[in-house]
């Protein structure tokens, strides 16, 4: 009996909430497929590209690996080092720009 109990009270989630992440999942690839469609381009369309691509991620990690009832220390041990390697790749892409810039202002080009 405990053990049925046990089950019953287990994490459970609707299915409507998986059919409704699914849904939301198609509408941002259709919107991601249709950046190509009208043709946008520069910066515009890598913005796009990207916004969709981090929400689609944030909602299969969300719900389908249920980070969004897991413990805060959990998420921060998964969330954190992403995070942290983005903004050491910023800093090294200023750095990279610096010294180019540097090299072609005292090396002549």
């Amino acid at each position: 009996m405990a053990a049925g109990t046990a089950h019953e009270t287990g994490q459970a989630h609707p299915i409507r909430l998986y059919l409704l992440v699914w849904g939301w999942l198609f509408v941002l690839s259709a919107c991601s497929y249709l950046v190509d469609y009208f043709h946008l381009h520069g910066y515009l369309r890598w913005f796009l590209i990207l916004l969709f691509m981090i929400v689609k991620a944030g909602l299969i990690v969300a719900v389908f690996m249920h980070m969004a009832w897991e413990r805060l220390a959990l998420v921060y041990a998964i969330l954190v080092p992403p995070a942290a390697l983005l903004v050491f790749v910023a800093i090294m892409t200023f750095e990279a720009s610096y010294t180019l810039l540097t090299r072609l202002a005292f090396a002549g080009g």
